[in-house]
């Protein structure tokens, strides 16, 4: 699972609210579970965030651990 890291163009847009990423602090995100296609860039953490709860990106990808089982996730 090898990735190329490239510094994204000046003007690259959040794909959340749309504004230039490098007037904010930048997020780059890529799905590398699925070939670790092309990244996607969010302004900041809010929207990185906003976008993941509104399309409902937590659903089932996260492991379930319980203080009662003896081995953690």
């Amino acid at each position: 699972m090898s990735t190329t890291i490239e510094r994204p163009d000046i003007d690259e847009a959040c794909v959340y609210c749309g504004s230039r990423i490098f007037d904010h602090d930048p997020i780059c995100v890529r799905d590398c579970t699925d070939d670790c296609g092309s990244p996607t860039y969010f302004c900041n953490f809010a929207c990185l965030s906003t976008y993941v709860d509104e399309n409902g990106l937590m659903t089932g990808d996260a492991c379930e651990w319980s203080p009662d089982e003896n081995d953690c996730c």
